[in-house]
């Protein structure tokens, strides 16, 4: 865009008047200074949103992996078969986040579909009857992290569709090619060719950079500079080996590396 603004400016610049279009260069300035702080109010506004959005999404990745570490634990006080059962699940459940999951966010096609392993976990709970006070608290701390880590899955779900409305979209390039067609008729003969560029580029620089942080932080997640990435996932998965060496704990996961069912 900013290449583009600039070759706009010279070649207008051409058959520009000694002093721009404008007789009353006060005026203009005054005219594009509302612009300008308009844009600069509902950008500004846009990208607290976005950032908010992109926050909320990346501790909820965090905090899901927290929880799934901290399920592990829980799930070693409960009796056998659910306790090597759910191990098993929850090492699958991380895996299809940091896996199939988390692909299928940078691509957007996730929708409000379950993860597979959060059913296979509540299908196995229902199994378990506790028969003593250690197993019964057990089952009541699992059943209190199961409802956070769906609520921190939400939140990192949130992330992966955007926040900003289509419309807005549509305001925000709207405005932006208006500050640019305006800038043009700040065309003028008489300044140098390279003042009239870095007239023109610097304002089309700061316009490309709001709109294409606002694209960055509307969908966080993505492989380029910025994008969230399955970090907390994946280093919760290495606490949880640890944790079973520890616990001497020897699982099974019925799923690949990736999460995908076996």
């Amino acid at each position: 865009m900013t290449v583009l603004a600039i070759a706009g400016m010279l070649v207008v610049r051409r058959h520009a008047p000694d002093g721009s279009f404008f007789h009353d260069g006060d005026r203009a300035a005054g005219v594009f200074g509302v612009l300008a702080t308009g844009f600069a109010v509902l950008s500004g506004f846009v990208v607290f949103l976005a950032f908010t959005s992109y926050d909320t999404a990346r501790t909820g990745a965090e905090r899901e992996a927290l929880i799934v570490s901290q399920q592990v634990e829980t799930a070693q006080f409960f009796p056998e078969p659910a306790r090597t059962e759910l191990t098993n699940e929850l090492v699958c459940y991380a895996r299809s986040v940091a896996g199939v999951q988390w692909d299928r966010m940078q691509a957007g096609t996730l929708g409000e579909e379950l993860n597979p392993w959060a059913g296979e976990m509540f299908q196995t709970l229902q199994t378990v009857k506790p028969s003593n006070a250690t197993e019964q608290s057990a089952f009541d701390i699992w059943l209190s992290q199961r409802q956070t880590r769906e609520e921190a899955r939400s939140d990192r779900l949130h992330g992966a569709v955007g926040v900003i409305p289509a419309p807005l979209w549509v305001v925000l390039f709207f405005v932006s090619g208006l500050i640019l067609l305006y800038m043009l008729f700040f065309a003028d003969s008489g300044e140098r060719p390279v003042v009239q560029a870095l007239l023109v580029g610097t304002v089309a620089s700061v316009v490309t950079s709001l709109l294409l942080l606002l694209g960055a932080l509307n969908q966080p997640f993505h492989e380029g500079f910025g994008g969230l990435r399955p970090v907390a996932m994946q280093r919760t998965l290495q606490i949880i080996d640890e944790e079973l060496v520890v616990a001497n704990q020897n699982v099974s996961p019925p799923c690949d590396a990736r999460g995908n069912p076996q």
